[in-house]
């Protein structure tokens, strides 16, 4: 058995990505890397910071803080998901980011790396991914999912609204645009439950070998 395992995941705006990743990590003790959070760090830092040079502000940051403290953070507020977009958006930032994930994931063998662009420019080479998803599901169902989160704070037109929009920039946007590989496994999450994602996603890692430590 290869004990190496390397799994990018890509998808749209609460599309249920981030709980798959968490379920398939913790079933085969993969170190989960959000990039997601990385940018919404950045939004929370530059919204709260102000610096007045953001580019080098951001590059100062990402070459100390450790990814532990911005797990920590709170970082799922709609101020933040209003300016996350925007933010992913700059070429400039987006190697920022890359520089950091690449750091974290030559030091680990076995990673779970969740994104927006992770199979085709993170992991897709130096190291290649060895398997791939790819999630989407319906606007309306990923918006209500969102507004869960949000405890219900903001108006579900809002959430949904704010979601198309981010979507849509991530798809449009110039630099490492949002799309699926061709060899990625596709995980449509309209009808499934935690327990089923969890087992298309496991029966996709037990056809290339790979078992639970």
């Amino acid at each position: 058995m290869n004990k190496s395992l390397i799994v990018a995941c890509d998808g749209e705006a609460a599309s249920g990505k981030s709980t798959g990743a968490k379920l398939l990590s913790k079933k085969y003790k993969l170190l989960l890397l959000n990039s997601g959070l990385l940018y919404r760090y950045a939004s929370k830092i530059l919204i709260t910071k102000k610096p007045k040079k953001p580019i080098l502000y951001l590059k100062t940051k990402f070459k100390k803080v450790s990814y532990n403290l911005i797990k920590k953070q709170s970082l799922h507020s709609q101020e933040i998901s209003n300016h996350v977009g925007y933010l992913a958006k700059n070429k400039k930032i987006r190697e920022i980011m890359r520089v950091y994930q690449k750091k974290i994931i030559k030091k680990n063998k076995r990673i779970f790396v969740e994104g927006r662009d992770i199979a085709t420019k993170i992991l897709n080479k130096n190291p290649k991914y060895n398997l791939a998803f790819y999630f989407t599901c319906k606007i309306n169902i990923a918006a209500k999912r969102r507004w869960k989160e949000l405890k219900k704070k903001v108006p579900l037109k809002e959430v949904q609204k704010s979601l198309a929009k981010r979507t849509k920039m991530d798809k449009k946007r110039k630099h490492s645009p949002l799309k699926k590989m061709r060899d990625a496994i596709l995980i449509r999450t309209d009808k499934l439950n935690k327990k089923k994602v969890l087992l298309k996603m496991s029966q996709e890692i037990e056809k290339i070998n790979y078992k639970i430590l």
